[in-house]
């Protein structure tokens, strides 16, 4: 190719960046600065930078193998006493008979919806379940994969019932079906009704073939005694045949583990291409797990996390009153551009994830990263179309003080924002 020539892939890629940027959707790699507020890592405990915990790491670490690296996958030469042991007394803290960790949620879930349902069985997934969900299930011998409006347990009921309509090995029990869900969703902060999920696959499929696989990844720490999760918190260990729970969000690690009964930790030793095909955790990652579990199983995360849910209450409080108090309803009654500006949820979410929608979430996004306050804009194909949003998430380590400022900053954006929208609106109803 000669100097300075495009080679085709560099040009259709290129075009393909260019639509992106023209949608203002590219994603870019970014850095915060020394001094900035953090109102969007899932750091929600604020372990990250505990002081505690990072001395406990290091004694944790000294105390081990001098070998930093695993060696090699788990099934050749990176398997120890040390992850073996560890990984029995996670399961044992969140009340599993087993457990298998996994490098990342990611490749957790890749490699348990690739494998464990068996040809001809069926999975039945939410429709805000994560990417990885996603890519696992294109990889499995599912017969048909299907979805249910989110978080509607009615809906979840009426694709059962359909499935088992159709299906004479669904109503008599010779092919599964899996149910996924998560118990917090990331971009909305919702909760799942996981004991009316429950309720309805014992109802609806009487042959008991009806498996739930159950993702706590934003859930862990946060809810439960001790941080054992939301699963835990409403006493339903017994009734989820999977639960996945991450590390590298409230735990301020890498790595997760899918909680199981030792027959399916068997076959995913053997089936789970993500686990067997790559090098396993090093030493250095299963000591910040191990000093992050003894953190929880200390207790020393309930006052953080009863921390957390006051600054909940007092965020939603004050956002509404915000929203109250800019009167951005127009009084024509055609609706208004205005309005669009700032959106927020008249329910106080039950986690930290604060979903405030924004018809102009980059704009805003980047005028609160200017004041130093870091939250994130959140666009189409993230989120659906018309749901655009910035994210916001709560730590353990903000202050009222913090909030006040961030609310404040939003204030001034759409104080600043209005006149110009009014101007655009009054055009438009002339025309």
């Amino acid at each position: 190719m000669e100097r300075g020539r495009s080679s085709g892939l560099e040009t259709a890629i290129s075009r393909t960046l260019d639509k992106r940027r023209s949608q203002s959707t590219i994603r870019q790699l970014t850095t915060n600065g020394p001094n900035s507020v953090d109102f969007s890592s899932n750091d929600f405990l604020s372990l990250a930078s505990n002081i505690e915990l990072r001395n406990n790491f290091i004694q944790e670490l000294q105390r081990g193998p001098t070998a930093t690296g695993s060696g090699g996958s788990r099934l050749l030469d990176g398997n120890s006493t040390y992850a073996e042991n560890l990984e029995q007394h996670i399961a044992t803290f969140h009340r599993a008979p087993a457990g298998l960790l996994c490098n990342s949620g990611f490749d957790a879930n890749v490699g348990l919806f690739s494998c464990l349902p068996q040809p001809g069985d069926i999975i039945i997934y939410d429709e805000f379940i994560h990417a990885s969900v996603h890519d696992g299930m294109r990889l499995s011998r599912a017969d048909k994969c299907i979805c249910f409006v989110h978080n509607d347990v009615t809906a979840l009921r009426s694709v059962l019932e359909q499935c088992m309509l159709e299906d004479d090995a669904v109503q008599d029990g010779r092919k599964s079906v899996f149910v996924a869900v998560e118990t917090v969703y990331s971009m909305d902060g919702d909760v799942a009704p996981l004991k009316e999920i429950v309720s309805v696959l014992k109802s609806t499929l009487p042959a008991r073939n009806g498996y739930l696989i159950v993702d706590e990844a934003h859930s862990t720490g946060v809810y439960g005694p001790q941080g054992r999760g939301l699963v835990c918190e409403l006493g339903l260990e017994a009734e989820v045949t999977v639960r996945l729970h991450t590390f590298g969000k409230a735990l301020a690690c890498n790595g997760a583990i899918l909680l199981c009964r030792p027959l399916i930790r068997q076959y995913l030793v053997n089936y789970a291409r993500s686990l067997i095909y790559t090098t396993f955790m090093s030493y250095p990652a299963l000591a910040a797990i191990s000093a992050s579990y003894s953190y929880l199983a200390d207790g020393k995360t309930e006052v953080l996390a009863e921390n957390l849910r006051s600054l909940i209450a007092a965020l939603h409080a004050r956002l509404l009153e915000l929203q109250d108090s800019l009167a951005l309803e127009s009084d024509d009654g055609r609706g208004s551009m205005i309005a669009g500006l700032l959106r927020v949820p008249k329910d106080c979410p039950q986690s930290p994830i604060f979903s405030v929608l924004s018809s102009e979430p980059k704009a805003l996004a980047a005028y609160c990263q200017c004041n130093g306050l870091v939250v994130r804009g959140i666009v189409p194909p993230t989120v659906p179309l018309g749901t655009e949003r910035i994210r916001v998430c709560l730590h353990a380590g903000n202050t009222i003080q913090q909030v006040d400022e961030l609310v404040e900053t939003i204030r001034s954006w759409v104080v600043r924002r209005k006149p110009s929208l009014s101007q655009v609106q009054a055009v438009r109803a002339r025309l």
